[in-house]
């Protein structure tokens, strides 16, 4: 069947349930005319008279009544899956993939979306903790997320974190063996425990400021982590100095095992935000996630 004739159909079975080529053009909005010349057209292509046409009505023939049977629940059927279609176009459901570090991941993300999947369990989330930056795009993640001061101008950034801020912090046992250091160039003199980062392959190089000074400092010691969980744990056993995000080494700090120090030359920086491309065609499912996220 020619696409032509299944619209002509359907315009016969508007015709049909209206009994009336007036009211029938109304619901398809186009014209009497135009109705009424495309039905004549379908009788004469299929060979038969499908309706009969009154001066006050229109009815369907016998041969319409076979046609209207036949077609009817075929396009019930179909406007039925036309519809369940567009409900799993509205539904969220589906996977969300994110790039983030181990940080990001146990102080803002997690805490977040443990709430939007108890609500949307047809939603599944992949969490990828990378303290590298990555390429979102190729590697096929639907967004990441990084620091303010690090997210690409080209991207859609949604703050979804405080601002928060790393602070040097070293047990009572190594404090104990010299003297706590007063500035940062004092660091120069202590064992640290340095963070090689993921990106560059480089050390961190300590960053501090007060008021309008800054200053960054390359520290040495044993040890060497990726991660500030590990440094907090060395850090706890007397191995030096960390500089690690506050908010993960608070409950070392208040029950004494670890001691804090420069807290007036540690500094506060941009929170996290989630980046995406910016011509994503988001889903439902991406969307709640989002929102999720979003909430301070």
């Amino acid at each position: 069947m020619k696409r032509e004739d299944l619209n002509d159909m359907l315009w016969f079975l508007a015709v049909a349930e209206e009994r009336s080529f007036t009211k029938a053009a109304a619901k398809l909005g186009t014209s009497q005319s135009t109705i009424s010349h495309t039905i004549k057209k379908l009788e004469a292509r299929m060979g038969l008279r499908l309706l009969t046409r009154t001066t006050r009505s229109v009815s369907p023939t016998e041969a319409g009544e076979r046609l209207i049977r036949s077609l009817a629940p075929r396009i019930e059927e179909l406007e039925s899956e036309i519809d369940e279609l567009m409900e799993i176009r509205d539904k969220p459901a589906g996977t969300v993939r994110i790039t983030l570090s181990d940080h990001a991941l146990e102080s803002v993300v997690w805490p977040k979306v443990r709430a939007v999947l108890k609500d949307y369990p047809d939603i599944s989330l992949e969490l990828n903790t990378d303290n590298a930056f990555r390429n979102i795009v190729e590697d096929r993640f639907d967004a990441g997320v990084r620091l303010g001061e690090s997210v690409d101008k080209d991207m859609i950034a949604v703050r979804i974190g405080p601002d928060w801020r790393l602070v040097a912090v070293a047990s009572p046992d190594y404090l104990a063996s010299r003297p706590a250091p007063q500035t940062p160039q004092d660091l120069v003199g202590h064992d640290c425990i340095n963070h090689r980062q993921s990106r560059s392959g480089g050390l961190y190089v300590w960053e501090f400021a007060k008021g309008t000074r800054e200053l960054r400092v390359r520290v040495d010691g044993q040890l060497t982590f990726s991660t500030s969980y590990a440094m907090i744990d060395a850090a706890v056993n007397g191995y030096g100095i960390a500089y690690v995000p506050e908010d993960i080494v608070a409950r070392e700090i208040a029950s004494g095992h670890l001691v804090q120090v420069l807290d007036d030359w540690s500094p506060a920086f941009p929170g996290y935000y989630l980046y995406y491309p910016s011509r994503k065609q988001n889903s439902p499912a991406f969307k709640v996630v989002v929102e999720g996220l979003r909430q301070m």
